[in-house]
C-alpha cells in the first residue's frame, strides 16, 4: 500500500467509527507509525510503505476506532510548546489548561516557590518552571502511577521538580509514625516552608455527569482525576480552606474551573479569606480560571 492508501484506509475506518476528527487522527497516527511529518502525504503520497508499517498502522487505527484517545496511543501530548508523556494514569493536557499556566505566569517572579496540587502528568508545574528562572516546584498527586509519569516528564525536559504522593496537603503533615518529624522535600527544603503560588486543576466534574462524557474520557481517562464528587466542588472546597496554611502573605491561589463554576469557586475563596479574586475566560469566552491572593 502507498502512504496515501494508508491514510485513506485510516480515515474511512475512523469515520465509520464516528470519530469527529477522523481525517486529522488518521494522519497523525500515520505520521506516528511511519516517523514522518505532514508534508509526506502531499509530497510522497504515492510512495510504497512496508508490510510492517501497514500492520502497525491498522493496529493503531483499530485502537482509535475503539475510542482509545489518540494521545494514549502515541503516548504524548503537546502543551505550552512542550511535549509531555501521558498514559491511562494521567489526564490528557488540554488547551484550556494553558489559560491557567498563562495567568500564573503573569504573577510569577524569579525564585518563587510553586505548589501544583493534583499534578497528574506534571504539565502545569513543569511548564511554569520551564518558562521562569530559579523557581522551585513541588507537585502532589494521590496517584503514584501518575507521579511516575510526572517524574519521567521532568527528567525528559531536564527540569528540577519534587513530586510527592498524598491526599492534597497530607505530605506536609506530621508523619504517621508519631515521631513528630515533618516530611522533608529535600535536605535544605522542609515541607513547612511556605509557597508563593499554588496552582491546581483538580477533579471538577459532578459525579452524576461522568456517564454523559465522551467515551474517550469516561472509559479511558482516570476517574479519580475527573470526579469532583456530588457538586463538583469537593476539591475546591478543601484546597481553598487548607491552602492559606501553606502560603506566604501575598501568595496566589489559581484554579482551573468548569465553565459554570466561577461564582461558586469565588465564594469558596472569599470564605477562606482570599482577596483580589478574579475570573478569567478561555478562548471560547467561558469561565476557566479563578485567581485570588492571600492577604
Amino acid at each position: 500500500m502507498t502512504y496515501r492508501e494508508f491514510y485513506e484506509y485510516g480515515k474511512q475506518k475512523l469515520q465509520a467509527a464516528g470519530i469527529a476528527e477522523a481525517a486529522l487522527d488518521a494522519r497523525l497516527l500515520l505520521e506516528y507509525i511511519c516517523r514522518t511529518d505532514r508534508n509526506e502525504l502531499i509530497v510522497h503520497g504515492d510512495r510504497e510503505r512496508s508490510d510492517l508499517e501497514e500492520a502497525f498502522y491498522k493496529t493503531v487505527i483499530g485502537k482509535r476506532a475503539s475510542r482509545i484517545p489518540l494521545q494514549y496511543i502515541t503516548g504524548e501530548q503537546e502543551f505550552m510548546g512542550l511535549s509531555f508523556r501521558v498514559n491511562e494514569h494521567t489526564l490528557i493536557p488540554r488547551q484550556d489548561t494553558e489559560i491557567l499556566v498563562e495567568e500564573a505566569m503573569c504573577h510569577l517572579s524569579d525564585g518563587m516557590r510553586i505548589l501544583d496540587m493534583c499534578t497528574g502528568s506534571g504539565c502545569i508545574l513543569l511548564s511554569l518552571l520551564q518558562y521562569s528562572n530559579e523557581c522551585e516546584g513541588v507537585g502532589i498527586d494521590l496517584s503514584g502511577e501518575a507521579l511516575k509519569v510526572a517524574r519521567e516528564n521532568a527528567e525528559r525536559l531536564q527540569i528540577d521538580a519534587t513530586f510527592l504522593e498524598g491526599d492534597l496537603f497530607s505530605p506536609f503533615e506530621k508523619n504517621a509514625s508519631g515521631n513528630g518529624e515533618a516530611e522533608t522535600l529535600e535536605p535544605d527544603r522542609t515541607a513547612h516552608r511556605l509557597f508563593d503560588m499554588i496552582v491546581s486543576n483538580p477533579p471538577y466534574i459532578e459525579t452524576a455527569v461522568i456517564d454523559t462524557l465522551m467515551p474517550e474520557v469516561r472509559e479511558h481517562e482516570p476517574l479519580c482525576a475527573l470526579d469532583g464528587r456530588e457538586d463538583g466542588l469537593y476539591f475546591y472546597r478543601r484546597i481553598a480552606a487548607e491552602a492559606p496554611c501553606y502560603m506566604r502573605r501575598g501568595a496566589y491561589l489559581i484554579f482551573e474551573i468548569g465553565c459554570d463554576q466561577g461564582d461558586a469557586v469565588v465564594s469558596l475563596m472569599q470564605a477562606a479569606g482570599f482577596a483580589q479574586i478574579e475570573v478569567f475566560k478561555d478562548y471560547a469566552g467561558l469561565d476557566r480560571v479563578v485567581c485570588g491572593v492571600k492577604e
